[in-house]
């Protein structure tokens, strides 16, 4: 390897490593990670989330696990009971219906109880599920790392110029090429964090210039 390009490496890495000490210095806790490494309240609770605020999803996911706090009680709610616990998550109907055939799947038993390591299940196979579940699953509940990318990672990689896309499933292969493993699994949980405190691209522009990392 050149000497310019080893630089050129060096300086990307520092960037990397300062904008993540930055990002966990100024942390603040992100609402459904009261859940934990629970791989069942992960699950759903991720699947509500989704076109939903975290403040609502963390309230129904709560209703909805104190009536079945495991898949096998899921699995004994009809779906108009689910709709009734979950609402007014977005599209709360269509999310009751993935629960529902969710709750049925031999292969969500499979992920939950053995693991997706240990069987090589893929959670994108189980209805409601995308990358950004299926990643945060594998990542938080199972210690697998995976980098689950939402709207916040997305709008913040860009502004910070790590990548220059227009969706985030661009945005997810993207870090998966420059981002070094060890950095994988606080993705999510950092980013969402910072995007959440600074919610319009100049709050964030702002808090990135003050902290010097733009």
């Amino acid at each position: 390897m050149r000497f310019a390009e080893q630089q050129c490496l060096e300086l990307v890495e520092t960037n990397f490593s300062s904008v993540f000490k930055i990002f966990k210095r100024n942390y603040h806790i992100v609402p459904l990670e009261v859940f934990g490494k629970n791989p069942y309240k992960t699950l759903i609770s991720t699947i509500l989330s989704a076109r939903t605020k975290d403040e609502i999803t963390l309230e129904a996911s709560k209703r909805l696990f104190k009536k079945a706090s495991t898949i096998k009680k899921l699995r004994d709610l009809k779906i108009e009971e689910i709709e009734r616990l979950i609402y007014p998550v977005g599209f709360y109907r269509t999310k009751a219906k993935h629960l529902y055939t969710l709750s049925r799947s031999d292969l969500v038993r499979k992920i939950l109880y053995k693991g997706p390591a240990l069987t090589q299940a893929n959670p994108m196979k189980l209805p409601g599920v995308g990358r950004k579940t299926a990643n945060l699953v594998l990542n938080r509940a199972f210690g697998i790392p995976a980098i689950a990318v939402d709207t916040h990672v997305h709008r913040i990689c860009n502004l910070l110029g790590w990548v220059k896309t227009k969706t985030p499933q661009e945005t997810e292969k993207k870090l998966n090429k420059i981002l070094s493993k060890k950095y994988w699994p606080e993705v999510n949980r950092l980013f969402v964090s910072i995007g959440r405190q600074y919610s319009t691209n100049k709050k964030l522009e702002e808090f990135l210039r003050k902290e010097k990392i733009l």
